[in-house]
């Protein structure tokens, strides 16, 4: 496929706030740090058939809020166009969307069917340089999942204009949190991305920590306290059956994540007074002592490649930063800055990783080089913590806390930048999200 636009987009570069230039007549422009929001156009897509004139604005409309979210798009409004799209097939008018300055143009059409059936095409605009960016895409589904299809068009989309992956079709698990901060009831939830389609994975009987997604995004590990004492549960997310993971008498177990086959788990495991970290294979269900040290090791996440784990512990006096082999042995510190870190998460990239840090009273999400270089707080506040990263490496979403006996947990999100602070909408206080793969 002829590629019309590449974009050379400093924003890329880790805290590189340079100018950046495309080739083509569509940038994204980079001053001083400072982000100059692209301007599109994305009119309701055009219905094949009169039942589909509203899922065909509902998927316009959701294409336009996913690109905005991301910071980098800007939408015109419809009530500046000066032509609207009546047809799909027909030649675009390209001096009407240059009129408004419209950079790219997004149109599509559906149609639905009375069995549920729902198809949606759609094809990008280069508006200035009067082309077609790649070739237009067609998706099937249900009407019922018209949301899941605007996301994909979405990304689709970004992926054309930027050169990354997109993460709009992807969802979150997290833990909902209802009632006072003093008597907080907690249960498992997934979501979309956006906050949209929350289901409850567990009821709030007992209390529930650190959901953390399977590679596939079709498992979910957590901890639970329904028998008094930290317990790993594995619980399939189509069917919601679940099963203890780690069990041994008069330890508890906690923190535990995936590796990047789907079949290896890292945990803490804490007996007789020292806290450590396991490797399992659910295969076999053995688990290997990785860690042995004086101080609390927990928090482990693997490297994309599997070959490292990054960790915090205490083991210097406090929490600090650590990566060894994911085979266990010799830890190597990378945090050095003032203040406390914690729970590290290796970037699907492999070149950064987020972490919390606590430092004179407040709490920030930061991210740094895996050799502990070029720090950088993205974040600050009365409590931020548990970073998850988007499937592309761009977004970071975690907790922030407010302060107070009335104080609540909300998810947010932040580029990777330190740019596009944003509040996710959810039903209920929300807490511990952990951000699953592109589906």
């Amino acid at each position: 496929m002829t590629r019309f636009l590449t974009i050379l987009m400093a924003i890329l570069a880790f805290a590189l706030p340079v100018h950046a230039q495309s080739q083509g007549p569509l940038r994204i422009e980079i001053t001083e740090g400072v982000i100059e929001p692209l301007p599109f156009a994305a009119p309701a897509f055009v219905p094949v058939n009169e039942d589909a004139a509203e899922v065909g604005r509902n998927i316009a409309s959701v294409v336009a809020a996913d690109l905005v979210n991301t910071g980098m798009f800007r939408k015109i409004n419809e009530s500046a166009f000066v032509s609207g799209i009546t047809s799909f097939t027909s030649p675009v008018e390209f001096s009407d969307w240059k009129a408004i300055n419209a950079q790219a143009l997004i149109t599509g059409q559906v149609s639905t069917s009375r069995d549920g059936r729902l198809v949606v095409q759609f094809r990008v605009f280069d508006v200035f340089a009067g082309q077609e960016l790649g070739n237009g895409l067609q998706f099937a589904g249900t009407t019922e999942g018209w949301r899941r299809m605007a996301h994909k068009v979405a990304d689709a989309v970004y992926s054309r204009i930027t050169g990354e992956s997109g993460y709009f079709d992807s969802r979150v698990v997290f833990v909902s949190e209802t009632g006072d901060k003093g008597n907080r009831k907690k249960a498992l939830a997934i979501m979309d991305y956006d906050g949209a389609n929350v289901q409850m994975l567990t009821d709030d009987s007992a209390l529930v920590l650190a959901p953390r997604f399977s590679p596939d995004g079709s498992r979910v590990l957590y901890t639970s306290y329904e028998t008094g004492f930290p317990r790993i549960y594995l619980v399939d997310v189509g069917s919601a059956r679940r099963r203890v993971l780690e069990e041994q008498p008069g330890s508890i177990s906690f923190a535990p994540r995936f590796g990047p086959d789907g079949n290896t788990v890292v945990f803490s495991l804490a007996t007789g007074g020292n806290t450590d970290l396991y490797r399992m294979d659910l295969s076999s269900t053995g688990s290997v002592r990785l860690t042995s040290s004086p101080g609390i090791d927990t928090a482990p996440s693997f490297s994309p490649d599997g070959s490292q784990i990054v960790f915090e512990s205490d083991r210097s006096g406090s929490q600090q930063l650590y990566i060894m082999s994911a085979t266990g042995g010799q830890a190597q510190r990378i945090s050095f800055g003032q203040g406390r870190y914690g729970t590290p998460v290796w970037s699907p990239r492999g070149d950064l990783i987020a972490f919390t840090k606590q430092h004179k009273g407040r709490f920030h999400i930061g991210v740094m080089r895996t050799d502990g270089s070029e720090e950088r707080l993205l974040t600050a506040s009365f409590l931020d913590e548990g970073p998850t990263w988007s499937p592309n490496g761009r977004v970071i979403m975690f907790t922030r806390e407010t302060q107070g006996a009335s104080g609540q947990a909300a998810l947010y999100s932040v580029d990777i930048t330190g740019r596009n602070l944003q509040r996710l909408s959810t039903p209920f206080g929300a807490s511990d999200p952990s951000w699953g793969p592109l589906q």
